[in-house]
């Protein structure tokens, strides 16, 4: 004989310990036996009515657990739906699902006063043991969370009950999950605070984590008063695998503890502000900390603390950690246990490569080319590594060089530079001019652009052709920096066109060529381009030295001689030139011959200090970036237009460009009308 045993006042109503079977069979009939007792209740009489909510609608429907059978076999809270005002937190069947078959607390979803979303204060006291308070976020885009639960705004339903007391009902997309002591556990634990949860981790339901270490730490440097402290709070807390570098715990002072929690503000995962700084309670004049969460693409959580102002124990730079256990709720905030401590910056870019989940792709290729790179970067003393994220290595080009050692290395090689470089650096960089880093690989630079100020902010960096953007910036390591990218630096993956039309240096030129309907040809995929492209500081020289033929260069009224000038820049072949070709055709040969889109382009490349020179018309012109890799072509970004003195001829007081090719059309259109006419 088997027998139901209800669940009492508290606890989690489900009677989970059930065969499958079995719980639908009992829920179904205490659901038709009390349905009818119970129609006095609006709100229990409104989630008997909606099928997303309820079990009534179909047997098909029918889950183990759900809010409303767990609502009626709950005494307390069938009495305070009866008799008494309240709000009530309901999760979707969608929500059950995601939950599985954990333990689910009734009246952690109920308080005992009526509050609509507007109503909604900060804090609110549940009805289950101890009070445990239900944290309410409201941010920037009008969405309300309760804890990590967001309500959905559409259903939110207020009643009066029979008693006449007011009752508000809000549909939320996650089941609230208080925290409560391991099953086993015969210590009364009833909504501790921080510094109790911290003291008491090892008896609570917070899965295999333990926080050892850190509790001896925070005991160690008298920081109890810290995780005591009234309110509402954050608490990140490292867990001991964290520590498993021996020196690290030793690392561990008090404005460490300090990085580690945000005053006043209290964050769950799904609510928080990500990549928006969040300052710490070390941020004060001779240490400013702060902490950002954000989320890879793969829907794994991080913090990151930075800290912007440090001292001789305590690095500048970033230092990121995954959230393994997030959004525990505890009396006076929420805590979210981490992987590594914050602040502590005690590891090598290598060690942080091989370590961290989120660049596993990176690392396995290094490996995968011999490993060569590692060694690299212990010959210098101090390096900054451009490391593409997991999802930048899905590019499909990638695979057709795979096999390639030779080229690979060189692509490895365009990710490191030998020098630390972080964001402040490449800022000052960039004050005059937009920012050139050598990198490993041969004659290869990297190019830094900021865009945007403040939260809007976003530095790119263009090396062979393609053009990324850093996603994770100043991770500090012992010996320099790492910033995470969002793309492989070398295997284009654009054509020449996507190229003009993307990079910010060649805007102008860009310009230039969709208004003389010059840029259509550039996405030809069966063709091949070498493109001498002017950077916008190129035509900015032109407008000093010719400012009238750069106000008619701009103008669509003079887009035929525009696009005459274009086609001087563009050679079409059979193949592409790089500057490496260049040069070695100007020593066999003394002077190159290329056949352009107007006849052909005569000039020489010479190689001066590492870098390219072009002498074109008994004119030197300086080659700011060499070897842009598109899918369909080559651009070198040159620093000044090839404008011959002849193409320029004053008329009116005016200047007027004028070439060989418009001449020569200007003539076949004359014998094209004497034909028609004679």
């Amino acid at each position: 004989m088997f027998v139901h045993k209800r669940s009492g006042a508290r606890g989690d109503g489900g009677g989970g310990a059930l065969p499958l079977n079995l719980q639908r069979m009992f829920a179904l009939c205490g659901l038709l036996l009390l349905v009818p007792q119970m129609a006095s209740s609006s709100i229990l009489s409104k989630l008997s009515e909606d099928p997303d909510l309820s079990q009534t609608a179909s047997l098909r429907k029918l889950m183990p657990v759900r809010f409303y059978s767990l609502l009626e076999q709950n005494q307390i809270a069938n009495s305070t739906l009866s008799l008494r005002a309240c709000t009530l937190f309901v999760p979707t069947n969608e929500a059950f699902q995601r939950h599985k078959n954990k333990a689910t607390y009734v009246l952690y979803h109920m308080a005992t006063v009526a509050m609509t979303q507007d109503q909604l204060s900060k804090t609110i006291p549940s009805d289950m043991d101890g009070n445990p308070p239900l944290y309410i976020t409201k941010n920037r885009n009008g969405d309300i969370y309760v804890n990590n639960a967001r309500i959905i705004p559409s259903l939110s339903v207020e009643m009066t009950n029979n008693e006449g007391k007011r009752q508000v009902m809000h549909i939320i997309d996650e089941v609230l999950v208080p925290l409560t002591p391991l099953p086993n556990t015969k210590t009364e634990i009833t909504n501790p605070d921080a510094f109790q949860f911290l003291q008491q981790s090892d008896l609570l339901d917070i899965g295999d984590n333990r926080l050892r270490v850190y509790r001896s730490q925070v005991t160690l440097k008298g920081k109890e008063n810290l995780f005591q402290s009234p309110g509402g709070h954050t608490f990140l807390l490292p867990i001991d695998e964290g520590f498993k570098a021996t020196a690290r715990s030793s690392l561990v002072d008090k404005k460490v503890i300090d990085g580690h929690v945000l005053l006043n503000n209290v964050i769950f995962t799904a609510a928080a502000p990500t990549e928006v700084p969040q300052t710490t309670a070390a941020f004060e004049d001779n240490i400013k900390v702060t902490v950002t969460f954000f989320k890879e693409k793969n829907g794994i959580m991080y913090v990151k603390s930075n800290t912007l102002l440090g001292d001789n124990k305590h690095a500048t730079g970033v230092v990121l950690s995954e959230i393994v256990a997030a959004n525990i709720p505890v009396r006076n905030g929420v805590v979210h246990l981490i992987k590594r401590p914050l602040m502590i910056v005690d590891t090598t870019v290598t060690e942080f490569l091989q370590e961290h989940g989120a660049l596993k792709a990176f690392f396995d290729t290094i490996m995968a080319n011999g490993g060569y790179v590692l060694n690299d970067i212990k010959n210098y003393s101090k390096v900054t590594i451009l490391a593409p994220s997991n999802e930048a290595w899905e590019n499909p080009a990638i695979e057709h060089i795979r096999n390639n050692t030779e080229r690979m290395r060189e692509i490895l090689n365009m990710h490191i530079i030998r020098d630390p470089l972080n964001i402040e650096n490449i800022k000052e960089k960039n004050q005059n001019m937009i920012a050139q880093v050598p990198t490993l690989s041969n004659h290869t630079f990297l190019y830094f652009n900021i865009n945007g100020e403040g939260e809007n902010e976003v530095i790119t960096v263009e090396g062979g052709g393609v053009n990324a953007t850093i996603v994770q910036a100043d991770v500090a390591n012992t010996n320099g920096f790492v910033h995470i990218i969002d793309k492989v630096l070398g295997i284009p993956s654009t054509t020449v066109l996507g190229k003009m039309e993307s990079d910010p240096m060649l805007s102008d030129t860009y310009r230039m060529g969709q208004f003389s309907s010059f840029n259509e040809q550039l996405n030809n995929t069966n063709r091949h381009f070498t493109y001498f492209v002017p950077r916008d500081k190129g035509w900015q020289k032109i407008e000093l030295d010719h400012p009238s033929v750069h106000k008619k260069l701009f103008m669509r009224d003079f887009a035929y001689h525009s696009r005459a000038v274009l086609e001087r820049h563009l050679v079409i072949a059979d193949q592409v030139y790089t500057m490496k070709d260049l040069v070695a055709m100007t020593k066999q040969n003394n002077s190159i011959r290329l056949p352009t889109f107007r006849d052909s382009l005569k000039l020489r490349v010479e190689e001066e200090a590492g870098r390219y020179v072009i002498i074109w018309n008994h004119k030197k012109i300086n080659v700011y970036r060499p070897d842009v890799e598109c899918i369909n072509g080559i651009i070198h970004v040159i620093d000044y237009p090839m404008l011959e003195e002849k193409d320029i001829v004053a008329s009116g007081g005016s200047y007027k460009i004028m070439t060989n090719f418009s001449i020569l059309f200007a003539n076949l259109f004359i014998i094209a009308i004497a034909k028609i006419l004679f």
